[in-house]
């Protein structure tokens, strides 16, 4: 059924005093004008915040250089919006307030290429609806300009008058004919938050217009526009810095490019993430939304850098093809949907995470006869053992107490009771020494101390490093065995006497399916007869002695892994890493503390083992003054 503005012949007044549409039945009538804009006020105007959003947008669509917001009482006695836009000539302003008025569409292909941020056409009739209106306008080549006033979604004036180039629309009394809505309203301080948190995110995406800011006559932002040459990302950190107060130095730029996909950006260092809502913001064709998904992709691209709990600051601006993402979703225009999300989260992670890897947050050895926090050296040590560090400093933490599963970690006993030999740690060919000395009683710099064979321990230039040697050489092995099922190469040692090893029923049956990706990370296996298999070489970072409880545990690890090749290959890696591991309790000589930490600093998230748990900490020099009084 289509509604009319026109009233049906004998059709008896509406509540509002106006008639409306009757079917011939005399039970189905279509809404008029008045009370549908009110009821779309209820999803399009939730609060002034709200109203905030839609004419800041509605400014920028219009082209503004410079917007001011002015603010009474939170937003409830006046929310006024003065841009320096195209302005309107006389029937547009008028017809603005219309239902379903819009300048952005023309037919329904326009949805999918679309790149202004109001397109409904709901807006200002909602807006109008429950609040007193005064629209002035005017474009630059008209000599007058244009005074509109409405009330409860009814023109009472139209007419000519003075005004600048540009549109100024002032917004009072919301709610004023809907008093259970204005009762639901919060404390003025809540909803003046909503107010910032909106102006906020509106002069984010535009950090080359000017912006203020002023409620109850206190100017709270003055943003002025950038230089004219200013590229975004200058612009971006001034605006940032006038925002939040974050000097550029906190920020780490992130950009990249492909066929229909782009970011650019900046994240938050990893010292600064905080508990609790963090100012985090994501764009996505210039329209600010929020997607959880997304959101926990920028988490995940920092990995270990920042404890469970915290959260990083983000600017991001993602621009997508038009075509590919879906802005109709919901009234308030803050939700997408992509027809690859899985692509997009990927892609975002990714760019992410090169980013911080780029930011010169290299953790830094002091070398030898050098305190920690003296001047740098001319390049990283990690560096001259080939294998830089691509991560900043582990977060400030606490040492932690022992771990619940024991000093055997995942380690089971051996068979009888008997230790098993550990395996070595070899150092690269072409790995330089990470310092002039090991540990002694007379070198701390440089210098890896063991502590209860548990825990490696070194001096770096932001205080101490404390190292779980297992939990490392997990990660170390785990990446390892991610890059030889993928395709890479990973070292075997021949055995001189092939055995025969006996599986259970659940291994023996997973072996045939699973037999090239254990080919793949080293193994040298014949199928021989009944559940039997003859084991020609291993990995060379298995020990002898140990191979069949190796290959029980990485099939049985391997078991509980979906149809999905990637789940099932980063489960047989964990299971390979943990069985092949390092013990606690296992003394490391000095080279192979040096290659360990060396190895685990080249891998992609050196901070957490494959399930999370941290490989080292992090103890700096004001948490050691502060133990210590200073």
């Amino acid at each position: 059924m289509t509604a009319s503005t026109g009233a049906a012949r004998g059709a008896p007044p509406d509540a509002a005093g106006e008639a409306s549409e009757v079917a011939p039945d005399g039970l189905v009538r279509a809404l008029p004008d008045v009370l549908a804009s009110k009821i779309a006020a209820g999803e399009v105007v939730q609060r002034p915040a709200s109203v905030v959003k839609e004419l800041l947008e509605n400014a920028i669509d219009a082209g503004a250089r410079r917007v001011d917001l002015v603010v009474k009482r939170a937003g409830s006695a006046l929310v006024q919006v003065v841009d320096d836009g195209g302005g309107m000539g006389p029937a547009d302003a008028e017809a603005c307030f219309g239902r379903h008025a819009t300048s952005k569409l023309r037919a329904f292909d326009d949805l999918e290429r679309l790149a202004t941020l109001g397109f409904r056409g709901e807006a200002l009739a909602s807006i109008a609806a429950v609040a007193r209106v005064e629209l002035r306008t005017r474009r630059a080549q008209d000599a007058a300009g244009t005074c509109i006033r409405v009330e409860g979604g009814r023109v009472v004036e139209s007419a000519p008058c003075a005004a600048e180039a540009g549109t100024s629309i002032a917004v009072r009394d919301l709610f004023y004919n809907v008093p259970a809505r204005r009762a639901f309203l919060k404390a003025p301080a809540t909803e003046f938050k909503h107010i910032v948190d909106a102006f906020q995110s509106v002069a984010l995406s535009e950090p080359q217009v000017a912006f203020s800011l002023s409620h109850d006559g206190v100017d709270v932002y003055r943003l002025p526009a950038p230089a004219a040459d200013a590229s975004f990302e200058t612009a971006l950190a001034q605006r940032v810095a006038g925002l939040f107060g974050t000097a550029e130095e906190a920020l780490v730029p992130v950009g990249e490019s492909t066929s229909y996909l782009s970011l650019r950006g900046y994240v938050g260092r990893p010292e600064n993430a905080r508990r609790g809502k963090t100012d985090a913001f994501l764009f996505v064709n210039g329209r600010v939304i929020r997607h959880r998904g997304l959101e926990y992709a920028v988490l995940q691209s920092y990995g270990g850098l920042i404890p469970e709990g915290r959260r990083p600051f983000f600017a991001l601006f993602l621009d997508v093809d038009p075509r590919h993402v879906d802005v109709n979703v919901s009234p308030s225009k803050t939700e997408v949907r992509f027809d690859d999300e899985g692509g997009v989260y990927a892609f975002l992670r990714a760019v992410v995470k090169r980013g911080l890897g780029a930011a010169h947050l290299a953790l830094t050895w002091a070398p030898p006869g050098e305190a920690p926090g003296g001047p740098a050296p001319a390049h990283d040590d990690f560096e001259s053992a080939g294998a830089r560090a691509r991560w900043g400093d582990p977060p400030p933490s606490q040492v932690p107490a022992p771990d619940a599963w024991g000093d055997g970690g995942w380690q089971p006993a051996a068979p009888h009771g008997e230790p098993e030999p550990r395996p070595a740690l070899p150092i690269p060919s072409r790995a330089e020494p990470l310092g002039d000395s090991v540990a002694g009683d007379d070198d701390a710099g440089g210098s890896i101390w063991p502590l209860h064979g548990r825990y490696l321990l070194t001096a770096i230039r932001s205080g101490l490093l404390v190292v779980d040697h297992q939990a490392a050489h997990v990660r170390v092995l785990y990446e390892r065995a991610l890059t030889a099922l993928a395709g890479g190469l990973a070292a075997s040692q021949q055995l001189l006497f092939p055995h025969g090893v006996e599986l259970g029923p659940a291994e023996h049956a997973a072996l045939k399916e699973l037999l090239p990706d254990l080919r793949a990370l080293g193994f040298a296996l014949d199928i021989g007869a009944g559940r039997t298999v003859v084991v020609r070489g291993l990995p060379a970072d298995v020990r002898l002695g140990s191979e069949a409880r190796v290959l029980e545990d990485v099939l049985a690890g391997a078991a509980d892994a979906g149809a999905d090749a990637a789940d099932r290959r980063a489960r047989l890696a964990r299971a390979f890493a943990r069985r092949s591991a390092i013990r606690s309790g296992d003394a490391l000589k000095p080279d192979e503390a040096r290659t360990l930490i060396d190895q685990l600093f080249a891998c992609d998230e050196p901070w957490i083992d494959p399930d999370g748990r941290p490989t080292m900490v992090r103890v700096s020099l004001d948490e050691l003054g502060q133990r210590f009084g200073r």
